[in-house]
């Protein structure tokens, strides 16, 4: 019986600890590319990517990343300039790169609609009106494919920590929701809490 409720019991308190990772597309570890910092250096991660479980619900649709007003903004991926403007009161850019699009507001636009970019090439400069973080300036940067919000941070190397399977499981896919993936785990072997 504690053989059998001790991966449950590291899985419930891996859970606890870590929160679960948010819900996105299903896609393979490789498929998710590689890019850069949109700001200068390794920014301070101000809030984390917190996806909401609904269409119109709550949550956070990206991450808010700390600069400074006037700080070069940059592509994160190569693609093509298709928002520059303002929306809502902020600046915003968003750049499609085939399947997904990265977007970056507050941002005073420096490249304009149609314009192809590589990653790392300086889209704007970070603006103080619209800024998640007031009085601070920050960054909020966010990944999208198709209506599925994805965690940004993945892009580089910094996404949600994963612990490897215990006894011979099987890893979850690098998206799939470890809530969803554990229950499959527990339902496969009979595990249930008594």
């Amino acid at each position: 019986m504690r053989r059998r409720l001790l991966p449950l019991v590291l899985g419930v308190l891996a859970l606890v600890l870590l929160g679960s990772p948010p819900a996105a597309a299903a896609r393979s570890a490789d498929a998710v590319p590689v890019g850069t910092w949109p700001l200068p250096g390794v920014p301070e991660v101000v809030a984390s990517f917190d996806p909401p479980t609904t269409p119109y619900g709550r949550g956070h649709r990206g991450v808010d990343l700390a600069g400074w007003v006037g700080a070069p903004v940059r592509a994160a991926l190569p693609g093509t300039v298709t928002y520059a403007g303002s929306l809502a009161g902020r600046g915003v850019v968003v750049v499609d790169h085939g399947p997904t699009r990265t977007t970056y507001q507050p941002v005073a636009a420096s490249a304009a609609v149609g314009d192809v970019v590589g990653a790392g090439a300086v889209i704007g400069h970070l603006a103080a009106a619209g800024s998640h973080c007031a009085p601070r300036a920050c960054l909020h940067w966010g990944w999208i494919e198709g209506e599925t919000y994805l965690d940004p941070l993945l892009l580089v190397g910094a996404g949600p920590v994963r612990l490897l399977p215990l006894d011979g499981l099987p890893a979850p896919a690098p998206w799939q929701p470890l809530t969803t993936w554990w229950s499959a785990q527990a339902q496969a072997r009979g595990w249930a809490w008594r």
